[in-house]
This record gives C-alpha cells, sequence and structure tokens, in this order.
C-alpha cells in the first residue's frame, strides 16, 4: 500500500520559518521523483519544489531561495524547509510522488 505521510505546517508570523516532512513508502521514494506542491484558496494547485532520485532538485519562482527541499533515503522522507516566510504563502502544501499525493497540511503565515 502506497501512503505518503505528512507532518508539521501550522501557523507562524511572517519571516517565519517552517519544516514540513513526509514519509513515503518505501518502493515509491525509491522510484520516483518527489515534489511538494501547494494550492491557496481559490488557486490552483502549484509545484514549490521538487528532488530527483539523485537528488537534483527543482524550485518555483515564487519560493525561490526561501525554500529548501530534501531527500533521506534512509528514512524515505522528503521535507521541505521554508524560510522567510510570507503571508502569500499560506495554502495546504501537499506531498506528491508518482500518481499519488499526501493528505495535504495547512500553513498559515499571519501575523
Amino acid at each position: 500500500q502506497v501512503q505518503l505521510v505528512q507532518s508539521g505546517g501550522g501557523l507562524v508570523q511572517p519571516g517565519g520559518s517552517l519544516r514540513l516532512s513526509c514519509v513515503v513508502s518505501e518502493r515509491l521514494f525509491n522510484q520516483a521523483l518527489m515534489a511538494w506542491y501547494r494550492q491557496a484558496p481559490g488557486k490552483e494547485r502549484e509545484l514549490v519544489a521538487q528532488i530527483s532520485l539523485g537528488g537534483r532538485t527543482t524550485y518555483a519562482d515564487s519560493m525561490h531561495g526561501r525554500v529548501t527541499i530534501s531527500r533521506d533515503n534512509a528514512k524515505n522522507l522528503v521535507d521541505l524547509q521554508m524560510n522567510n516566510l510570507k503571508p502569500e504563502d499560506t495554502a495546504v502544501y501537499y506531498c506528491h510522488g508518482g500518481t499519488f499525493w499526501g493528505q495535504g497540511t495547512q500553513v498559515t503565515v499571519s501575523s
């Protein structure tokens, strides 16, 4: 059974940091490019960052320079470290691999 289980997120003030984590089923983790997406209210889901099996990373312009995606091969874990968060970063964040999605995690940036 394929699973992507997310943790982290919550409420943070502008300029703050958050770390999202996603534990992935081993088979999927070892086969797939992993990514984080986000969806703000009234907007389409958009890519935030992705990381290949070999560790090559790609970032969306919207968060480039403020976010780092990483994968821990020993733990089947994909992390998203977000810094200098802005109110416009408020969204539900999703872990993605293959054709599968995590359950979503709310990130709210507000003072």
